[in-house]
């Protein structure tokens, strides 16, 4: 298959990482987490393609070598506990062996971008009218506006955050109603947490929170506590941040690579 000739001039790789770490240091992300270059291509080549997505699947693998792309950037870390072999038994081996054979590198933000200002839970946040904006947790030693996760002041009724939350991530949201409220209560607080945020939202004090999943007992918890949740499955309730970078990280790169947004990316979970 021949490969068509690129109409852009490219970047090196360690420019590359250096603007995305200049927008989101990984000394952001979590202990437990895996983030930054992943996979290093064996020789050196300008990265003139770049693919976004949330998860780095089997289809979307198959779509950045149909687009010959350079570098993959995967929010979720496909890596994430170590391999112990690469072979095509198992999926996730699969699409290393696939980056390693084609020279593809791989990069992955994650907490990182979570946490930083402008990042994925500031993004989550435009679904509300915001009158007032903090971390829940700051990050000590960074910039206002750094940290885990997003407390909100507000006032919205809950069925106009449910079709603004809707309208923002395109696709259907699950409501759990607090067992006080109603659609035409009036919220004025509301904790945000992409992806799942059970945990770190767990004994918020807030009106309503958004984020991507949490189990049954958690969800019990928040509406005996008077707190409406909206979930929106996790990777919905992030994958949206990508439209939104994409043009920006091309301008931190001055134009000299094109930037495209996965079509094959998706949350598995469908409401029929």
């Amino acid at each position: 298959m021949l490969r068509r000739m690129s109409t852009y001039s490219g970047q090196k790789l360690a420019t590359v990482i250096k603007e995305l770490e200049n927008f989101a240091p990984i000394t952001l992300a979590e202990k437990w987490d895996n983030v930054g270059l992943l996979i290093e291509p064996f020789k050196e080549k300008p990265i003139q393609k770049i693919l976004l997505t949330n998860d780095l699947t089997e289809p979307v693998m198959g779509e950045a070598l149909e687009k010959n792309v350079d570098l993959i950037i995967s929010y979720h870390p496909p890596i994430f506990k170590p391999l112990t072999r690469i072979t095509k038994s198992n999926w996730k081996e699969r699409v290393v062996a696939a980056c390693l054979a084609n020279n593809i590198a791989l990069y992955s933000p994650h907490t990182a971008w979570d946490k930083t200002c402008g990042g994925v839970n500031d993004w989550l946040s435009q679904a509300v009218d915001i009158k007032g904006i903090r971390p829940l947790e700051p990050e000590l030693g960074a910039p206002p506006g750094t940290g885990s996760g997003r407390f909100i002041e507000t006032k919205m009724v809950v069925s106009q955050l449910v079709e603004s939350l809707q309208n923002h991530i395109r696709n259907s949201v699950h409501v759990a109603l607090a067992v006080n409220h109603q659609p035409s209560t009036l919220i004025q607080s509301v904790g945000i947490c992409a992806g799942s945020g059970g945990s770190l939202l767990k004994g918020i004090q807030a009106d309503l929170i958004i984020t991507g999943e949490m189990s049954h007992h958690e969800l019990l918890e928040f509406n005996h506590n008077n707190t409406t949740v909206l979930l929106c499955n996790h990777s919905n309730s992030e994958r949206g941040f990508l439209k939104e970078f994409s043009p920006k990280l091309g301008e931190l790169l001055k134009g000299a690579c094109e930037i495209l947004v996965s079509q094959k990316d998706k949350d598995p979970l469908v409401t029929v």
